[in-house]
């Protein structure tokens, strides 16, 4: 195995610290060949697709019918929301101002400490080992590892630690690491929610019900041990609490199916589907579990659902946009770092001066033992 190092290196570089924000991914264009690639990367991944198909069958069924088939026909999906905010891919546009915002926030947190901010997305561009590089390259000896999904999923967040982990053992010298695996109580990620809601509400009036609706993942999964299922009800009952909603108010589900196995329960669509006939005609929905507005929930809930629920009887539909990059969700984001890299210097009254003269000293006796840089 080659192994690789950061380039230019001098002894008098300063040691920085690295925050990795993360997220699902992105292809680069809103076509069918450019979401052949991404969705190989994402479907190939063993913790999207767990067996029980041997790999070799689960090879020849992607490469022979998926891939020839799944990427045209959802190139027209991205095609509705691509630009929506921004210039391009919904997911990056927000995921790279929400690492702006982050990175303004701890500006004036620690306005002396050396500390990065980059993006990396687990699929497509600018992939987990680009962001990692821009880090090292940069000088970050520590490293925190934020993935934008609230709740703990081993597709998810698993699947992010899979490729940090692929990424950092081709490097010569691996940094000091820390990686935020959820943060699904958040007291500010619940808050920001909330008042979402709120505001929302103000603008539109408080509807039958609000639903509640995260990406589901198969039955199978939470029968093995996954944690995401009770994460994401969790979520949903702080917030129901935080806005005073009874048990009648509101509902968790979930959606995004793939596959015929059986995922968990209650699935999102049908659920729409059928609460006109229970009478509910005015109907809001909420993704808790995306920072971020993206392909599920702008061309899945905004509008591919609320066709589901006009169609079944209901009369008012209406999509509470993700957190996306409000202040108090960047507010909470930040707050979650913070909590994380306690104890790290850039966080405990970094010096400036000190610092600068032990670079120099550093680099006074590496030069005295021959060393050119």
């Amino acid at each position: 195995m080659k192994y690789t190092a950061e380039q230019n290196y001098g002894h008098d570089r300063q040691a920085k610290l690295g925050i990795l924000v993360t997220n699902l991914g992105t292809p680069d264009a809103p076509t069918a060949a450019a979401l052949k690639p991404y969705l190989a990367e994402f479907l190939w991944d063993p913790r999207i697709v767990e067996p029980p198909p041997p790999r070799a069958v689960w090879w020849m069924i992607l490469h022979g019918i998926i891939l020839n088939l799944r990427p045209k026909a959802k190139a027209h999906d991205y095609q509705t929301i691509w630009g929506k905010f921004g210039d391009g891919s919904p997911l990056l546009d927000i995921t790279n101002a929400q690492a702006a915002g982050i990175r303004q926030r701890l500006n004036e947190a620690f306005p002396n400490s050396p500390i990065e901010v980059a993006v990396a997305m687990r699929y497509g561009n600018p992939s987990m080992a680009a962001g990692l590089d821009e880090l090292r390259q940069k000088g970050c000896e520590r490293l925190l590892v934020l993935p934008l999904y609230p709740q703990y999923a081993a597709a998810t967040t698993g699947s992010t630690w899979d490729a940090l982990a692929d990424a950092l053992k081709v490097w010569r010298r691996v940094p000091d690491v820390r990686f935020v695996s959820h943060y699904h109580k958040h007291t500010g990620y619940i808050q920001a929610l909330a008042n979402s809601v709120r505001e929302y509400w103000d603008a539109y009036g408080k509807p039958d019900k609000l639903l509640m609706s995260f990406h589901g993942i198969p039955q199978r999964y939470l029968d093995n041990g996954d944690s995401y299922h009770c994460e994401c009800h969790a979520t949903g009952r702080l917030l129901a609490e935080a806005l005073d909603l009874s048990k009648d108010e509101y509902i968790v589900s979930f959606q995004s199916l793939f596959g015929r196995e059986e995922w968990i329960k209650p699935y999102t669509d049908a659920t729409i589907k059928s609460l006109p006939a229970q009478g509910v005609k005015n109907l809001h929905v909420i993704c808790p579990g995306f920072s971020a507005d993206c392909l599920e929930t702008v061309e899945e809930i905004d509008e591919e659902n609320r066709g589901y629920f006009m169609e079944s009887g209901g009369e008012s539909y209406h999509y509470i946009p993700a957190l996306n990059s409000r202040d108090d969700h960047l507010d909470a984001l930040t707050d979650v770092i913070k909590q994380h890299a306690q104890g790290w210097v850039e966080t405990e009254g970094f010096n400036a001066t000190e610092d600068e003269a032990e670079r120099l000293a550093i680099k006074e006796r590496a030069r005295a033992m021959g060393c050119p840089f």
